[in-house]
């Protein structure tokens, strides 16, 4: 790594927290700039923080002004526009430009799996995902004519102890613990990648400053196979909850549930499996050391300790009960 000062957009998200620590103890300056709000991810000791809205080009100007960074890893950014703003910005001030991109950009459904970084980006699902393809694009250009020195990272589905992997969140893993039944897409055994935040991290920072990182995507997630049978049978054992299962087709749950039609249409219902040889070349250490089944045990141990992050979402609930009656 020949990175020594790191700038975090962002920093303290599921994701962002993560590089941020890891970076700390690999011995970096880590900088964040964020809108200095409360967050249940407080940033450890040693840390800068910058304060500005980063949709107000002129108070990032501002805040960053006089600095350069080896690094910036940019985890808030997702539409061209926010783009071409922060660029104007941060390019002129640092040596690498890491945009977070997302492996539901990925084409969907794949033709051929496993998917890696020469599949196409495509998914007529997903605003989220469409978005994040035309920042790609962007950056290619910048990249190209020499304004930017940029690497593109796509996570595919990260998680910390605060996030729930399930449609609908926390309310599934009460509904475990009432003995009521929660609903899976298809037959449930479609594959998925889920990757502990630390494992993404871990990853992350071994691209800070490689000079075969430039101008190049990289897929991140953890090799670990899992079905959307085995990701609710962790999460129930964890629990100490029975796991009462029905599945219905895709169709069927976005017919009833349109709200969830983009996740599932533009994402959870096609398989997941990468091949990660591309980032090993660069981390040939790097190994995912958190399995799903531990990682359920984060999940469910961080919020039984707090009565307030147990909350039950209504509109969730209801949803579940008019899916198990079809």
């Amino acid at each position: 790594m020949t990175t020594t000062s790191l700038l975090v957009i962002g920093g303290t998200g599921q994701i962002s927290a993560a590089v941020v620590r890891q970076a700390l103890l690999d011995g970096v300056a880590v900088t964040v700039l964020n809108r200095g709000s409360t967050s249940i991810r407080p940033l450890p000791a040693g840390v800068e923080q910058l304060t500005a809205d980063v949709r107000d080009e002129e108070a990032v100007v501002a805040a960053l002004h006089g600095r350069r960074f080896d690094s910036v890893a940019d985890y808030l950014t997702f539409t061209p526009e926010q783009l071409a703003s922060m660029l104007r910005v941060v390019a002129p001030l640092t040596d690498q430009y890491i945009f977070i991109g997302s492996a539901s950009a990925y084409q969907k459904p794949p033709v051929s799996l496993p998917i890696t970084e020469a599949t196409p980006l495509f998914n007529p699902w997903w605003a989220y995902s469409r978005d994040k393809i035309a920042c790609e694009r962007l950056l290619r250009d910048e990249h190209q004519a020499g304004r930017v020195q940029a690497t593109v990272v796509r996570p595919s589905h990260t998680y910390d102890e605060t996030h729930v992997p399930l449609l609908g969140g926390w309310t599934t893993i009460e509904r475990m613990r009432r003995g009521d039944t929660i609903v899976l897409h298809g037959d449930g055994t479609s594959m998925w990648a889920l990757t502990h935040s630390t494992d993404f991290a871990r990853a992350f920072v071994a691209l800070l400053g490689h000079p075969d990182a430039m101008g190049e995507a990289f897929s991140i997630m953890a090799p670990e196979q899992l079905t959307w049978n085995m990701i609710a049978r962790d999460l129930a054992d964890a629990a100490g909850a029975p796991l009462h299962l029905v599945h219905r087709t895709t169709h069927d749950i976005t017919e009833t549930v349109p709200e969830w039609t983009a996740d599932l249409c533009g994402d959870r219902s096609h398989p997941a499996v990468f091949d990660t040889a591309k980032i090993r070349a660069i981390a040939p250490d790097w190994e995912a050391r958190v399995p799903f089944a531990e990682g359920a045990r984060q999940i469910v141990a961080w919020h039984d300790a707090d009565p307030a992050r147990r909350a039950i979402d209504p509109g969730v609930d209801a949803a579940y009960d008019r899916l198990v009656s079809l």
